[in-house]
């Protein structure tokens, strides 16, 4: 092909055209305009209930408790969404008290109100009741009212928090399907982080009902606790408070 000449006879050089690469894999499939993905830039809420987490800490533990920090924990497993970690809600409920407490369920107290006491200053925490039941001659322990307040704050997520768009939430409980389906009607979407195993007899078994109806899910793992923990240097008994607190009801 000839190159064109300009209008004083010069010869002009023909202009090369180089395909666009698009290198950036940091983007929402089918965009042409290559905008990044939004989800990069969100705030996320992370809602927590305690008894399915500290039953998952025993179990990863061998029947003991791991030791790590709740709010690390959180932070981490927003990192894992490319979320920006916003804050805590946590529920649970205080263990139980005779009406006269005897030195074992005070000393359990006192270790509970110095954990939640400093959570509270970092995040939000929610109290149900704890509910002693004697079968079999034994005592069992239960929490009551905690996954209703749990539902709550999640309907009010759309009303208080307007720039959320993507909760997780740590649970495995399928009474909160309805909510998770009401939330994804107004345009949040909740990731689920849960556990469950495919074997008999399991304490864990699986909820395909609250699996079926959350934008994703993600089955945790003991290596998730195990980068949540405490720096080194903190303070021995810091590290036993969350122990404790996991212990009871």
């Amino acid at each position: 092909m000839e190159n064109k000449k300009n209008k004083f006879g010069e010869k002009m050089k023909q202009k090369v055209y180089k395909p666009v690469s698009f290198d950036n894999n940091n983007m929402l499939p089918g965009d042409l305009s290559r905008s990044p993905d939004e989800s990069f830039f969100q705030d996320t809420l992370v809602f927590i209930g305690a008894n399915f987490l500290s039953k998952l800490s025993k179990h990863f533990g061998n029947g003991k408790y791991l030791v790590y920090d709740l709010i690390k924990f959180s932070k981490n497993l927003s990192r894992k969404q490319k979320l920006n970690y916003n804050n805590i809600f946590y529920y649970t409920a205080p263990p139980f008290q005779s009406s006269i407490p005897i030195k074992e369920e005070e000393k359990g107290k006192d270790g509970y109100d110095r954990f939640v006491n400093k959570l509270r200053k970092r995040g939000v925490v929610r109290e149900g009741r704890c509910q002693r039941l004697k079968i079999d001659g034994k005592f069992e322990y239960k929490q009551k009212a905690v996954d209703v307040l749990l539902t709550m704050d999640l309907t009010n997520v759309p009303v208080k928090y307007s720039n959320i768009k993507k909760i997780i939430l740590v649970a495995t409980d399928s009474d909160f399907v309805p909510v998770i389906k009401n939330l994804e009607e107004q345009g949040i979407k909740t990731i689920l982080y849960t556990y469950y195993e495919k074997k008999r007899n399991t304490n864990f078994s699986r909820s395909n009902e609250i699996i079926k109806s959350v934008y994703k899910y993600v089955l945790l793992s003991k290596e998730d606790f195990n980068k949540s923990l405490f720096n080194r240097g903190l303070n021995k008994m810091e590290n036993k408070i969350n122990l404790v607190e996991e212990k009871k009801c």
